[in-house]
């Protein structure tokens, strides 16, 4: 049974990502920034005691080994989560499954930039099936509408999702490369502790408007909902599974996050693809799971 608990640790991960969006709902009318300083920042006071019964190891951390982790950090946890929170921002002109959907581009950046940083080699299937995957991902988002039907909605949402898709994916290379000389539990304590750093940096630079009162009780609740199931937790489970098995068998697993996403999405809004979305969705989830295969031996 132990060694099918990384396996069901990214399963548990990606079904509570797959519940994010609905939660962070309540939280459009804040700033992106601001939701994700807070909730990081509560998060790595939960997890401060890693970093100090570690610290031994923090210290002996290399250059290349603090410049992962400040890329994680600032990839995953800042730029990434600001990207998707602000494409949830459109959801009342795309749906959530679709913003959701776009974010399986991921696993296609995440090997693209383990072929470039680590000099490994591209092959022809892995061409094709980028291809299938670009036109799977059009598809789900947009059917068999023209370029010149979108509105300026559509296609923010559609943008924001894919540079979400491509920030983690790099911060999965990067994650990957770290756990190998690090725990998973002093990994989650480092990127939350240099988001919530980041956050603050950004959040004084550009002077975003701080006066938590204007945070309602339910946005809190909302934002410690999201501490303890969707954000830290997810993250502190997630790290486990991609510590214990290859980051390719970690991006497969990670698909499960569309399909409940879509599921989720039917059953709360009763809103359901089109026959074309449909098959945009089946060849873009085919299309990464084969090509989350293509670098079982990867040495990140």
């Amino acid at each position: 049974m132990k060694k099918y608990l990384p396996y069901l640790s990214i399963i548990t991960a990606a079904f509570l990502w797959s519940i994010d969006a609905y939660i962070r709902q309540s939280l459009f009318l804040l700033s992106p920034l601001l939701i994700i300083t807070i909730e990081h920042g509560m998060g790595s006071i939960i997890f401060l005691p890693s970093i100090v019964k570690n610290w031994d190891k923090v210290i002996n951390i290399t250059k290349k080994g603090w410049l992962s982790i400040l890329g994680v950090s600032c990839l995953g946890g800042v730029l990434g989560t600001y990207f998707y929170t602000k494409a949830l921002g459109y959801t009342g002109y795309i749906e959530l499954s679709i913003v959701v959907l776009l974010q399986k581009f991921q696993p296609l950046f995440a090997i693209s930039l383990a072929t470039i940083i680590l000099k490994e080699k591209i092959t022809k299937r892995f061409i094709i099936l980028s291809i299938i995957a670009v036109i799977g991902g059009y598809l789900v988002t947009f059917g068999l509408n023209p370029i010149k039907l979108w509105n300026n909605n559509n296609m923010v949402a559609a943008f924001y999702a894919i540079l979400a898709a491509l920030c983690w994916g790099s911060s999965t290379v990067l994650g990957k490369y770290i756990l190998k000389n690090l725990s998973f539990s002093l990994v989650t304590a480092l990127r939350l502790l240099l988001t919530t750093i980041f956050g603050i940096i950004i959040i004084i630079s550009i002077k975003i408007n701080l006066l938590y009162s204007s945070i309602s009780n339910q946005q809190w609740q909302a934002i410690f909902f999201i501490v303890f199931t969707t954000g830290t937790l997810a993250l502190f489970i997630y790290y486990y599974g991609l510590k214990n098995i290859p980051a390719s068998h970690a991006t497969i697993f990670e698909l499960f996050w569309p399909l409940s996403a879509v599921l989720i999405d039917w059953i709360i809004n009763e809103k359901t693809l089109s026959i074309m979305q449909l098959t945009g969705a089946i060849m873009l989830l085919g299309s990464m799971t084969i090509l989350s295969n293509e670098k079982t031996n990867e040495k990140i």
